[in-house]
């Protein structure tokens, strides 16, 4: 298991967030309140772009959660 985990500082809706590598799931902690999302079959390109673009919320609004399976 490859877990990369990255905190979102300077973010207002994210707080961290961790990728699997392997598994290709990621977790997504939002300020907003103490549960985590799950979003399956994440390539690692994905996650690289996710963790490097300039709005991390904005992000997962329109690249991820459309496209990838989610469980709370």
């Amino acid at each position: 298991m490859s877990l990369l985990s990255y905190n979102f500082v300077g973010s207002s809706s994210i707080s961290n967030a961790t990728y699997d590598d392997i598994t290709r799931i990621l977790n997504i902690t939002f300020r907003t309140g103490p549960i985590g999302y799950s979003y399956y079959g994440v390539p690692l390109a994905v996650w690289i772009a996710f963790t490097h673009a300039p709005s991390a919320g904005r992000y997962v609004q329109q690249c991820i959660a459309p496209y990838y399976s989610l469980r709370k």
